[in-house]
């Protein structure tokens, strides 16, 4: 009998209606034969206002009873979630993420999935019961609650699917898949039928909420075959393969998308002639606190000063700073942050060995008037950084320089 895992998003679990609906979903998998485990993310805008309590109780919370605190919201999805299964009639059981036997390891606030134990949702599938797992969470080492970080919930995912040896993964979000631009700013966007695993995770790199990078990653290393589909809307929906096709990251040359971010802060870090270069200790300290960082740029050995610039997340500025700051400050440097600035990026394949879809690009913009500052390429991927308030005009612009609304790539 196959298993499949489903997930649901919070905007798919935000009101009961939404709840009765993904209930009703479940069920019909579950009546067909299917052995279905549920991953769920906290309902609606809780994990906000659970951050805004922690700020009213105490501004510098500890970061322990912060995953203790957040892990609730996923935890009464799942609660929830199997009440409702069981009123329709079908057998439920909800998890905890340590309850589903997922350890993770490193820092609170940003834990890493590091083995899945799935004999306790065995036992419960070979009952006939369908399991829900709060996702986002996994048990440290110490005992303690460890949660994943800002798309936890997705690598929850694809991690039980590996452990299951799933059939597949149903990613289930309030849009019809994966689209060529956020159709919330693109309304010209169009789903696309298929995308390559490594296109998806720059895409999700790049700002693309649909599905998270380290999610894509996963799935792509286990040859886990993910579906990305609407919880409103039945069929369509986007197919990420199990494998990428490694001729067609070389030969293609096609856009897919434009994907966008808001959520970003640019970082400059520098250091007197005389001083030692800050790139080897900065960026020790973006790896102790687990920060991703992009579009990394230093200074030659030649130069008066030492400089390393890059692009981080603004979410993530205030565990950073302090740290990062006295670090700079012990080698006599100074660190500049302006998290005034967005990332607009055109994901596509063989974009390095097509440099004029970059001029095109940065020659759109222009024509917008809108100044761009650092520039990163790669063969999926083509980042600028440009003013945040200029953003959601540069992803429309984009979208129609490249013809996306008109051609849609299989």
């Amino acid at each position: 009998m196959p298993t499949t895992v489903h997930k649901y998003g919070g905007s798919s679990l935000a009101d009961m209606a939404a709840l009765e609906r993904v209930a009703a979903n479940v069920a019909r998998g579950h009546r067909s034969g299917e052995r279905t485990v549920v991953v769920v993310s906290a309902r609606g805008n809780t994990t906000d206002d659970l951050l805004r309590l922690a700020g009213r109780v105490h501004a510098g919370a500890p970061a322990r009873e912060l995953d203790q605190l957040l892990a609730t919201g996923e935890n009464q999805s799942a609660a929830l979630l199997a009440m409702v299964l069981h009123r329709l009639g079908v057998p439920a059981v909800s998890f905890t993420g340590p309850q589903a036997g997922i350890r993770a390891e490193g820092v609170h606030g940003a834990g890493l999935v590091a083995d899945v134990d799935p004999a306790p949702m065995r036992r419960r599938l070979a009952a006939g019961e369908v399991v829900v797992v709060a996702g986002f969470q996994g048990l440290g080492a110490d005992g303690d609650v460890r949660t994943l970080g800002r798309g936890g919930s997705d690598t929850t995912a694809v991690a039980l699917a590996a452990a299951l040896a799933a059939e597949r993964c149903d990613i289930y979000t309030d849009v019809s898949g994966v689209l060529t631009a956020d159709p919330r700013v693109v309304p010209q966007a169009r789903v696309l039928a298929r995308v390559d695993p490594a296109v998806m995770a720059e895409m999700a790199f790049a700002g693309a909420r649909v599905l998270h990078s380290r999610a894509v990653e996963l799935a792509a290393v286990r040859a886990i075959r993910v579906r990305v589909l609407s919880s409103l809307r039945p069929g369509g929906g986007t197919v990420i393969p199990e494998r990428s096709d490694p001729h067609m990251l070389e030969t293609s040359s096609t856009v897919t998308a434009i994907a966008h971010d808001a959520d970003v802060a640019r970082v400059l870090v520098d250091t007197p002639s005389g001083h030692p270069d800050p790139a080897t200790e900065v960026l020790a300290v973006l790896a102790e606190h687990a920060v991703p960082v992009d579009l990394v740029a230093r200074s030659g050995p030649q130069e008066e000063e030492f400089r390393i610039g890059f692009t981080v997340r603004s979410s993530e500025l205030g565990r950073l700073t302090g740290p990062l700051r006295d670090t700079v400050a012990a080698l006599g440097g100074q660190v500049r942050v302006d998290d005034n600035v967005g990332k607009v990026s055109v994901i596509g394949m063989g974009l390095l060995n097509r440099p004029e879809y970059t001029a095109r690009m940065l020659a759109a913009l222009r024509g917008a008037g809108i100044p761009t500052s650092w520039i990163s390429i790669s063969q999926l991927r083509t980042s600028a950084v440009i003013p945040r308030d200029r953003l959601t005009e540069a992803v429309g612009l984009l979208h129609a320089a490249f013809g996306l609304a008109e051609l849609v790539p299989a």
